[in-house]
Order: C-alpha cells, then structure tokens, then sequence
C-alpha cells in the first residue's frame, strides 16, 4: 500500500509540539544565536569605517583608535565563543531529548495497537521508525529553529545594512534570491522523496536481515545461504540505486546554487565597480559591501547544506508521524470500571468476526456459556476458528458483532489490564525474553519475591531441571529462550502464568509441538494449573481433551458438535470423525516403531 506524503508544514505543526518542555532551552538557544550573528555583522563594519578613513585621512585615524576596535571585536568574539558552546552542547541535549520523547511516544503506542497492525508491518520497518529514523531527529530538532532564525537576522540586517550604502545594488542582489529559492524548493521537494525512498527500503532491508538471521538454521538446513546471500544482494543494490537518485538530485541543488552564488559575485563587482568609478560608492563601501554579500551568500549555503539535514530530519517526522497515526482500535471505553474478584462466568452472545484486512468470516454467530471453572475443550480442522475465538476473550481483537461477557460483564466495559490480569494465556509458540530464568517467571507477576517465583516453577514442574542449570535460576536462556528445550521453555512459560494466577485459562495446543516425555511432563503441570480455573484448551491432540468437561468442535466459522467425550463418539459426527483419524494415525506410528 503507497503511503501518503505529508506536506511539510503539517509535520511541523504537529512536530512542534514536541519543543513545549524546552520552551526555555530553546529561547537561550535563539538569543545566543542572535549573539553570534551581531558578532559576525560588525566585522565589515568596522573594516568599512578604517578602510574609508584611511582612503580619506589616514591621519585621522590613531593607534588607540584601532587598538580599541581591536579590543572590542576580540570581546565579541569571546561573547560569541559563549554563545557557541551553549548552542553546540545544550541546544544538542535538547535535540537529543526530543528524540527521546519522540522514541518514547512511539513505544508507548505501539503497546496500545492491535494484533491487525503487527500482522499487516514488518518489524524490520517498525524498528527503522524508532530508531534510526529518529537519529536524523536530534540534529533537525536543535539546528532547524537556529538554522531558520539565524538565516533571518542575517538576511534583513544585510539588507537594511546594504541599502544604506547603495540601494539600487541592493535591490539588484536581492532580486535573485526568489529566483534562487524557486531552484531550492523544487530540488529539495525531489531530494525529500528520494530520502523518504531510502528510509523506507532501510525498513525493508531490516526485515530481510532480521528474517534470515531469526530463520538461520532453517537457511542452514536447506543450505541455501547462496539463495539468501542473492536475496540480500538484489535488496542492497536497490538501495544503493535509490541513493544514487537522492545524491543525484542533490548534486543538481548544490551545483545551482553554486551558479547562483557566482552569479552575485558577478554583478557586486560588475556593478559595484562602475558605480565606484561614477561615484555612487566609496572604496570602503564596496569593501563591507563584498563582505555583507559574502555574508549573505554564506548563510545561503548554510541553508543550503542543512537542507540535506533538513529532508532528512523531516523523513524521520514523516515515518513517526506515520506510526502514531496507526489507529489503536483496541482500547478503554470511556468510564470502563475496573474487574475484580472475577469467578470465571463466560458468555458469547451472537459473536462473529472476520479480519479487518481481508474481511473472510473466522466466527459466525457464536453463542457459548462457559460456567466457573468449567474445563472446556475446542476442536477441529485448522482454520475452524478455534484460535481467534480465544483471542476475542483477552481482546486482542474486537467481535465484528455481538459482545463477549465476563462475569456478567461486557468486556468492553472494563478495563484492558483489568481484563487481561484475569485471562491466562499458554501457547504452542512460547516466547521468552532475553534474560534469565527468573526474569521470565517473574514477568507473570513483577516484582514478585524469590519465594513466590520458586514456588510457581515448582508447580509448572520446573524448578527441578532450573536447578540443575550451570546457574539455576540466574541462566540466562539467550534470545527467543535458544539455551533451553521445548518442553523446559513450555515449563517456564507454565510457572509464569501460575505466578500470575488467573481465574481464566487459555491454553493453545501447548503440547502439540513437545515430544512424548515433554508432553506428559508438561501436561502434568497444566493440569495442575486449570485446577479451579475457567479453562479454555485449544488442542490437536484429542486424547489430552478427553477429560474436558465439555469439547466443542468448530467448523466453518461455527460450532458444530457440543458434548462430553462420551456423548461426541455416540454421535457419530464431525468429533468422531477427527478421533477415529487420529486414532488410527497413532497405531501406524507404533507399528512403524
């Protein structure tokens, strides 16, 4: 999907916000700004006063004349010296702070979107927005205002300054600038494109290295390293191509303001020098004439070379701005209330749902009574809807139609981390943070004590092989939980939600992926877990929901069969259907071993 490009003044409007903290940073910044350029505009002046009494009078000029304007330029260049270092170290600690409050507005609403978002964005390209997109940030931030402002000051007192000397040359170089600044938009519109290009293929590279580092051992495995290899180098010579462009429309934006800047050199002394010989002009005029324009040209190429600056900071605004308008479409009604002391009572009232991206139908007019602890089993082909009926619980998604109950309340009506402190979720695809054993026990509960944590892994059946680790519960599992097995991530993933201790239970084919020793091991401490628990088990496996107090088989985005273990098998349908298959698959597996 093409992105829409923002215009420039409304990323400012909504980027200048982000100044209201250093109000007071930002003021000094400016006022030491306007220090150097008094600092930098008396110098011609001062040149222009020696050089016409000397062409006058020399002798009118003495040593403690010049020896006293020696004295107070070298105190303005100490006063601009100050003004620098306050403008080069705080008015960058300002920048940088920005960025820090730009990073932290963006991964704060990151926690707040949807599952749709992270289903549809490569997280190769949300890591390019939060970090080196923002990087351009700190430099934009500090020089944009001081750049712009300084730029300003220069430009009107070079022109009141030159007008007093000469007029009609003045109007003549200030002419050229409008042309000059026509030239500079439309090259800097073509650069901030081919610099939003580049940001946006950065993403895309991410999420290519990002994929084939996460995938190595599948790479391996299949040995096509070449074929990853091949991939990476077609992505880095796209970038490469895309770079080109940007350098190249710069190149043409330097190279046309270089002609500019000769072009008035051209007509100060052309025309500077016939209105000397006329009369119209002093020596010394001329003099801080060329040096105001020299100026004034120096301010322009300033402005000129932030531009590439500028293009950069205001894709990195533009790709921000972009991630926060992402719609959270998950979130606090207004006067939710707070859940407590929840039972485990829940009710599904005429619920479907279909993806807001491709708008198939997963669930349709689902209508379930769970009771308080109630074991309660889903089953049935892939792509049934057993999954996304247990996400709508937590609301990791929102029904299309119809509403979900908790204990007799809408869970739109309470609060998410109310709601999500009471569902316990364990999955097939166990994530563990990099960091220790410990560490990801305790992210059930943080802040909870060593007893509670240990006491939770020596329910989930962990504790034991912990032990037996070179560092206990100090190991640390490595990224994704490489360091340990399948079954010892599932057990740690186990202790995790006991230490969270909720009252409702998810449990999503948590075995299906374990060997046979793991499994059993594992489903021990599950069992222990659903005790006195509203218990929802998502499974492939039917002979680990035989026990279930009830099973419901989905098909076609509705629920099919309903019934005990017992009761599914006399009917003879869709459930004994499934168990007679997986029966018999079972058999073939043992006569093969």
């Amino acid at each position: 999907m093409k992105e829409k490009e923002m215009k420039t003044g409304v990323l400012l409007k909504r980027f200048v916000p982000y100044y209201k903290k250093y109000t007071k940073v930002m003021i000094m910044d400016l006022f030491c700004a306007s220090l150097t350029t008094i600092c930098e505009m008396v110098l011609p002046l001062i040149l222009r006063y020696v050089t016409n009494q000397g062409l006058k009078d020399v002798a009118s000029l003495s040593v403690n004349t010049i020896v006293s304007m020696g004295l107070f330029y070298f105190a303005l260049r100490i006063i601009d010296g100050i003004a620098s270092f306050y403008m080069a170290y705080t008015g960058h600690v300002m920048g940088a702070a920005i960025e820090t409050d730009m990073r932290q507005d963006a991964f704060s609403h990151l926690q707040k979107l949807s599952d749709n978002y992270f289903n549809n964005t490569k997280v190769g390209q949300i890591m390019s927005r939060i970090t080196s997109d923002l990087f351009e940030v700190t430099e934009f931030s500090h020089h944009c205002p001081e750049e712009f402002f300084i730029a300003f000051l220069k430009t009107v007192v070079s022109f009141i300054i030159l007008s007093r000397i000469n007029l009609p040359l003045t109007l003549i170089i200030f002419c050229l600038i409008p042309v000059m600044g026509v030239s500079c938009i439309y090259f800097n519109l073509q650069v901030k494109r081919a610099f939003k290009q580049q940001r946006n293929h950065i993403g895309e590279l991410n999420s290519r290295i990002e994929d084939s580092l996460l995938g190595n051992r599948v790479v391996r495995a299949f040995a096509n390293e070449q074929i990853e290899i091949e991939k990476f180098t077609q992505d880095n010579m796209e970038f490469l191509n895309i770079k080109r462009k940007a350098y190249k429309y710069m190149a043409a934006f330097q190279n046309t303001i270089r002609m500019f800047d000769g072009l008035m050199y051209v007509v100060v002394i052309v025309a500077g020098g016939i209105f000397m010989i006329k009369g119209l002009i002093e020596p010394g005029d001329l003099v801080a004439y060329t040096l105001y324009v020299f100026t004034l040209l120096s301010t322009i190429r300033r402005i000129i070379e932030f531009a590439e600056q500028f293009q950069r900071g205001m894709t990195g605004i533009e790709r921000f701005m972009e991630l926060m308008d992402a719609d959270v479409d998950i979130f606090d009604e207004e006067g939710a209330t707070h859940l407590d002391e929840v039972k485990g009572s829940i009710e599904f009232k005429d619920v479907s749902f279909e993806y807001p991206d491709d708008h198939n139908a997963v669930l349709s007019h689902i209508n379930l009574s769970i009771r308080p602890g109630e074991k309660v089993a889903l089953v049935g082909p892939s792509g049934g809807g057993k999954t996304t009926l247990c996400n709508l619980l937590p609301r990791f998604y929102d029904p299309t139609e119809g509403n979900i109950l908790l204990d007799g309340q809408d869970i739109k009506t309470v609060t998410l981390d109310s709601l999500r402190n009471a569902v316990g979720v364990v999955q097939q695809d166990v994530y563990l943070f990099s960091g220790t054993v410990f560490e990801n026990i305790e992210y059930g509960h943080p802040g909870a004590s060593k007893e509670a944590v240990y006491e939770a892994a020596k329910l989930a059946g962990a504790h034991e092989f912990i032990m037996g680790l070179k560092e206990g519960y100090e190991t640390y599992v490595g990224e994704r939980g490489v360091k340990l097995s399948g079954g010892q991530k599932q057990r740690v993933s186990i202790a995790r939600v006991f230490l969270k201790n909720p009252p409702v239970l998810i449990l999503d084919e948590a075995t299906s992926a374990l060997d046979n020793e793991s499994e059993y091991l594992v489903s021990k401490s599950l069992d222990r877990l659903s005790e006195g628990r509203t218990t929802l088990t998502i499974a492939h496996r039917l002979t680990t929901i035989q026990n279930a107090d009830r099973i419901l088989v989905l098909s076609e985005s509705r629920i099919v069969e309903e019934g005990s273990h017992e009761e599914l098998l006399s009917k003879q349908g869709m459930y004994y259907q499934l168990y007679t298959s997986v029966r018999e698959t079972e058999k073939e597996v043992e006569l093969e071993k």
